[in-house]
């Protein structure tokens, strides 16, 4: 065979080989997939790391707070509560009798003109009663008073005697057995202690049948008001029906003076509906702490209303506006301008609103024209309508760009067959554009709320920080008064609380509270983002 005929060795294929660039004996893609992973599997952990340690630290609190109920009750403080409840009742009365007088004067000076000795001349029997319905709560105020004494006494005594017991505990530990013994500690004989403000309830409730018998006699006496007065007469009578309903409790309170056992034990469920139902939240009190979550969270939700109230039509309106209304060049300066608001510290907001809004708001509530506007005017400067109003103002860059994100999504054909069947642009917005991107508004109105719910330093630099549940029966004046909110408190008082007390474990409960606020919202609003993308797709 010629070597011409040899055929040649057979090549093997051309194989374009990609390069493959590796990290750790890792491939590009898997290392991207590894980093992508990772922080999922990143923020699943701290996930979980936040609500472990909220837990840690506040699970103690209900323990601690029914030992503090516990001596709350033991110590006497709960007795003489009943009887501060019936004063504490009367003094209201007779602020809220003094009120019709300050009223009064008010109209008869500043409608009528009356030189204000005039006034105070037909106002002298009104006085007069006013002046003699306080002074019939003496007999009880003194008890009160007297009794208040012996149970902070007592209180006392076991606090120290507790806190003799912690430090023996501490030397043992170390194993200082000489200075342990060194601490002393004696047990308290509570029913001992106890017998000197027990044995006054006969004389008390003797004291407190008095009082009621004058005020049943003097209720008839009532002056009427000058007759160049007018509004007045609901008020006094509404004055009375007050009354009959505070003497109808003093059977009551008898009753539970008289079956008052300071050994009777406190249920821990008390605990738990005392923090999440409690209206009360008192601490570094000589008397008795409280911690009542009611106060807080309706300060927070006050605040959020109002912000919502605003930035909700501000957000979704601008949002419509951009994506169906505004031509290119307004949608490059609109869109960047609002969603700049975003990064604006909060704190710069905050002093913000010291300096100028609060002024500014509560000047416009003392124009005259505006005086039929509800609420108006205020004297706080710094109140729930302040912080509401800056609240408003950093939710409305998420809204805006969350909701526009949703009309950018909604399918072209739907807004191309409405204007097919004859709709006009209005028609086509309202009836067929919004309502397919409902859903994802809503989200966004959603994540709005977490986001405004979860601020701090605007509320606490504006919201006024008085913990109390406003007065609602004064209808919107309310959310002209100062609040206090969840955040707020947080930020507020964790930086004195001492590590491990009740007080401290109260404020991890607060941040519990808030965190399982923050996760409803959020799951809420994913819910509604996944349904909005199923009914798209």
């Amino acid at each position: 065979m010629s070597p011409d005929a040899i055929p040649p060795p057979p090549q093997k294929p051309f194989v374009i080989q990609k390069a493959r660039t590796r990290f750790f004996g890792l491939t590009l893609d898997e290392t991207i997939r590894v980093f992508f992973g990772g922080n999922a599997l990143t923020a699943v952990v701290v996930l979980a790391l936040i609500t472990f340690f909220l837990f840690r630290e506040g699970s103690e609190f209900f323990g601690q707070n029914r030992e503090s109920i516990t001596l709350y009750r033991k110590a006497g403080l709960e007795y003489v509560d009943y009887m501060r409840a019936q004063q504490e009742s009367h003094t209201a009365l007779t602020r809220y009798l003094f009120d019709i007088r300050l009223r009064a004067f008010k109209q008869l000076t500043q409608d009528q003109g009356l030189p204000p000795a005039q006034a105070n001349e037909q106002l002298a029997d009104l006085d007069a009663f006013a002046g003699r319905y306080s002074d019939t709560i003496e007999p009880v105020r003194g008890f009160v008073s007297e009794l208040t004494d012996v149970a902070v006494a007592i209180k006392e005594k076991y606090t120290v005697n507790r806190d003799a017991e912690k430090e023996r505990a501490q030397f043992l530990a170390a194993g200082m057995t000489a200075e342990a013994a060194e601490v002393k500690t004696k047990a308290i004989d509570f029913k001992a202690e106890l017998a000197p403000l027990v044995g006054v309830t006969p004389a008390y409730v003797e004291a407190a049948n008095g009082v009621a018998a004058a005020i049943k006699e003097m209720l008839p006496s009532l002056p009427k008001l000058p007759a160049s007065t007018s509004g007045f007469a609901e008020r006094l009578e509404r004055f009375q029906e007050l009354n009959r309903q505070y003497l109808a409790t003093f059977p009551e309170t008898q009753k539970k003076l008289e079956a008052w056992d300071f050994q009777k034990p406190v249920p821990t469920l008390d605990t738990f509906t005392g923090f999440i139902f409690g209206k009360d939240w008192k601490t570094a009190s000589f008397w008795q702490d409280w911690y009542g979550v009611v106060p807080l969270f309706v300060g927070s939700l006050m605040v959020s209303v109002i912000a919502l109230f605003m930035a909700v039509p501000l957000g979704v309106g601008a949002a419509i506006y951009i994506n169906q209304f505004a031509s290119a060049r307004e949608q490059r300066l609109v869109k960047p301008a609002i969603e700049f608001i975003s990064a604006i510290p909060s704190v710069v907001l905050g002093f913000f609103g010291i300096a100028v809004l609060g002024q500014a708001l509560r000047a416009l509530s003392q124009i005259e024209a505006l005086s039929w506007v509800p609420g108006f005017p205020f004297s706080e400067r710094l109140n729930a309508l302040t912080a509401g109003c800056l609240l408003a103002l950093i939710a409305v860059p998420t809204i805006f760009t969350l909701a526009e994100d949703a009309l950018n999504n909604v399918p072209r054909a739907f807004k191309e067959a409405s204007f097919a069947l004859g709709a006009s642009r209005m028609q086509t917005i309202l009836r067929i554009i919004v309502p397919a991107s409902l859903s994802g508004i809503v989200s966004a109105i959603l994540l709005g709320l977490g986001r405004v719910i979860g601020e701090t330093m605007v509320v606490l630099l504006c919201a006024g920080n008085r913990i109390a549940i406003p007065d609602f029966t004064q209808g919107l004046t309310a959310f002209m008064q100062p609040v206090h909110t969840m955040t707020g408190i947080i930020a507020q008082e964790m930086g004195e609380v001492v590590r491990g007390e009740i007080h401290y474990r109260a404020l991890f409960m607060v941040g519990l509270v808030l965190f399982f606020i923050a996760l409803l919202i959020n799951f809420l609003a994913q819910k509604i983002v996944r349904k909005y993308r199923v009914s798209i797709g």
